[in-house]
């Protein structure tokens, strides 16, 4: 493919992260979407196209309060092209689908965005109700009358199987929070969300939520926007800023329910994302992995090969391999479960940050040329491979 036909990321934004803020939600997303434009190098005018996941959700505001026709109508932006759904493999293949939209000609500059609003919600009802049902219908049918009602019950399962069958312990899987602990104190940006270090006996006492999972395996509900411009390679004249090139994407949906599905959607998301490169993961300087919980990751490096299926705990423990310093360094910028629930988005713009070299604190050395974003990673998940040519 000639670089006129690539897709790149051209700019990258994200507001203030935070715990119950008070800035609206369209404000989050103004703020976010201005920072990457300003990071571009473009204008508002330039943008043609819109793209976000889940779109707006009426009945469940504060997990997505802003649709893609709002940001449309309050930008004033004239597009060629949009996309606004949840009916996509995970919430990367919003950006995903703004590649294909360049490469095909529908658009040169797509707003991709993703504004959550959880913590701030659940703190003021009156203004975002939360959804009530009387009765349990659809998949969910088959988790809620056994009490399965968070995904810390189902993700729970295919960690406690790691366990039983391949022998993780918590020990390695506390390597997961520990290392983005670490990380998130050096990311100004998750000052609001990690505020001190996080010790191996503090993880060990912590409250249980799940078997096996304790309070800091989970992510904590923020308050957000964050913000990724896909442009077409043959509009790159109009961008100021380093282009990374998005050498591949991919996505699966292995099983739509939570409901005994037999491995989570990554492992057909992994191989499938290599069959489009040439790439291989020797060649991956850092991982962004989805981790809305602590397993996440573990099943990433299996389903990504960097190590054998049922030997991911073991990659991680004592956490030396998955350090800044290490062999591959893993969420560098804290990911959700050090620098809030951004749920997906803010693993690409931490990929992009690093493939810069803009990540301050936390940069890790070398001149990484090759990252992997993620997203999901249960029934339906994600996968970007970003490349600094």
């Amino acid at each position: 493919m000639t670089k006129q036909r690539e897709a790149y990321i051209s700019g990258v934004g994200q507001s203030e992260v935070g715990v119950r803020l008070t800035r609206s939600p369209m404000g989050l997303t103004m703020d976010a979407i201005k920072q990457a434009l300003d990071d571009a190098g473009l204008t508002m005018d330039q943008i043609d196209g819109v793209a976000s996941y889940p779109g707006r959700m009426a009945t469940f505001l504060g997990f997505s309060p802003i649709g893609v026709d709002e940001v449309i109508e309050t930008c004033g932006i004239k597009a060629r092209w949009h996309m606004g759904g949840g009916e996509i493999p995970a919430q990367l293949s919003a950006i995903a689908a703004a590649v294909d939209a360049v490469r095909l000609g529908h658009a040169r500059h797509v707003i991709c965005f993703r504004t959550v609003y959880e913590a701030a919600a659940m703190s003021r009802p009156e203004e975002f109700p939360p959804l009530r049902r009387e009765y349990v219908d659809g998949l969910s049918q088959w988790t809620a009358p056994y009490f399965a009602i968070s995904a810390a019950c189902w993700v729970g399962q295919f960690a406690m199987r790691q366990m039983k069958r391949n022998g993780m312990t918590r020990e390695q899987l506390a390597q997961i929070a520990l290392n983005a602990n670490r990380n998130a104190l050096l990311n100004p940006n998750a000052r609001n969300i990690t505020k001190k270090e996080l010790t191996l006996d503090e993880y060990m006492e912590a409250r249980m939520i799940s078997s096996p999972f304790c309070l800091y395996d989970c992510d904590r509900f923020s308050d957000c926007s964050t913000v990724v411009i896909v442009s077409a390679g043959d509009a790159l004249d109009e961008v100021s800023a380093n282009p990374v090139r998005v050498a591949a994407t991919a996505g699966s949906v292995h099983r739509y329910s939570w409901d005994q599905p037999d491995y989570m959607a990554s492992y057909a998301t992994g191989p499938d994302l290599w069959a489009k490169t040439d790439y291989k993961p020797k060649d991956v300087d850092t991982v962004q992995f989805y981790d809305g919980f602590a397993f996440f990751p573990i099943s990433w490096l299996e389903a990504l090969g960097f190590c054998e299926v049922g030997e991911g705990h073991h990659f991680v423990e004592g956490g030396t391999r998955i350090a800044i310093d290490g062999e591959l360094p893993l969420n560098t910028g804290g990911g959700q479960l050090g620098a809030g629930r951004l749920h997906g988005f803010g693993f690409a713009h931490e990929a992009v940050t690093q493939l810069r070299g803009k990540a301050g604190a936390r940069q890790i050395p070398g001149d990484p040329k090759v990252a992997i974003a993620t997203s999901g990673g249960g029934p339906l998940a994600a996968a970007l491979l970003l490349a600094r040519d």
